[in-house]
């Protein structure tokens, strides 16, 4: 199951090019900085914009544009949430809600008012009008009613850019669980590190209406040719199994792949997630020839060279690092003094110190 993009589109002296292909299942990121064309793709995939002739868009195995045919929109089972919620103000919730449900034909299976109502916390909300509802409640009703078209393909385009900073961290939550329960592909644009970091699976990098690159989001995360790798943004995903619930003095110990352990905050101890999926930044990483003793920094992670690049131009190189005995790939920006001092060279092994990790998932 996979979807394919190969389409370009010009707008005024605005070109796009968008070649790509990545599975059919889980969470697509499509990452840019604004302007880019990441909402551009979004519409001619949707069908609300034609590209050139000679397109083709394909959603696990349906072609919806080729060259010589395009479907309507209409008919492509697309389940759409814009930046704006767009609900009708006459309505209830429930009544929004519902009229996704009237729209979709007899026998597509999806997911009805019982599993999505619970998903998206939306049972104290259902008698209620838009007017009355906060930001992020608008938003929340707005992808439940996506979700009950009975989507093939679920596209939402910066879904909490209108939002501020309260009604983001309100609603990430519900994002993040639908992302997880979604049976359809989902492609998320966005131009925040933060919500890709959580909620990706597959990362699309647009630049200047181009796609740069696109993988599986460590692998995209860890090239240090990228834009990303190369930003003061720069970070890594790992992901941990749970070692201890209960560790000492408050904490949690995860698992790392290579065996290491990660100490982070109290996790709840009806936690449920055998992986727990960590940020780590490239700034808050230091780098050690030997295991350091008598340190604060709890996080030591062993680790082997694999790339040293020039960061910036202004002093600062990104390594990057492959943990002990796994695949997962760790980056580092130090200065240019500390990698002469520290004599850092690929494959040459080494102690990865860790200032700060964010728990995502």
């Amino acid at each position: 199951m996979t979807i394919q993009v190969n389409l370009k589109v010009r707008k005024g002296d605005f070109d796009l090019h968008a070649e790509f292909q990545v599975p059919g299942t889980g969470v697509t990121a499509v990452f840019g900085r604004s302007g880019c064309g990441k909402s551009t793709l979004l519409r001619v995939i949707a069908g609300l914009e034609e590209p050139l002739q000679g397109g083709l868009v394909s959603v696990n195995g349906v072609t919806w544009c080729a060259q010589d045919h395009s479907v309507p929109v209409h008919q492509r089972r697309v389940g759409y949430v814009f930046q704006e919620p767009g609900l009708f103000p006459h309505l209830s919730v429930q009544g929004n809600l519902e009229f996704a449900l009237k729209r979709r034909r007899p026998g597509e299976g999806a997911a009805d008012l019982d599993e999505v109502v619970p998903l998206l916390g939306l049972e104290h909300l259902l008698l209620r009008r838009p007017a009355t509802l906060s930001g992020g409640e608008k938003q929340r009703v707005a992808i439940g009613r996506a979700l009950l078209s009975a989507p093939a393909l679920l596209l939402m385009d910066e879904p909490l850019a209108a939002l501020d900073a309260r009604s983001k961290d309100e609603i990430l939550p519900f994002i993040d669980r639908l992302c997880s329960a979604a049976r359809m592909p989902v492609l998320y644009v966005s131009h925040s590190t933060d919500e890709v970091a959580r909620l990706a699976d597959q990362l699309i990098f647009m630049e200047q209406g181009r796609v740069l690159a696109h993988g599986p989001l460590a692998e995209v995360l860890a090239r240090v040719d990228s834009p990303i790798a190369r930003s003061d943004e720069a970070f890594s995903v790992l992901h941990c199994g749970i070692a201890e619930l209960e560790g000492p003095c408050h904490l949690s110990i995860l698992r790392t792949a290579s065996g290491d352990s990660i100490y982070v905050p109290r996790l709840p101890l009806g936690e449920q997630r055998t992986l727990i999926r960590l940020r780590i930044n490239a700034r808050d990483v230091s780098l050690c020839s030997q295991r350091p003793v008598g340190s604060s920094i709890l996080n030591i992670l062993r680790a082997r060279v694999t790339q040293v690049s020039d960061a910036d131009g202004k002093g600062q190189q990104l390594v990057q690092l492959r943990l002990a005995d796994s695949e997962e790939i760790l980056l580092a920006r130090i200065s240019e003094y500390s990698c002469r001092q520290l004599e850092i060279t690929e494959e040459m092994e080494i102690f990865c110190q860790i200032k700060a990790v964010a728990l995502l998932s």
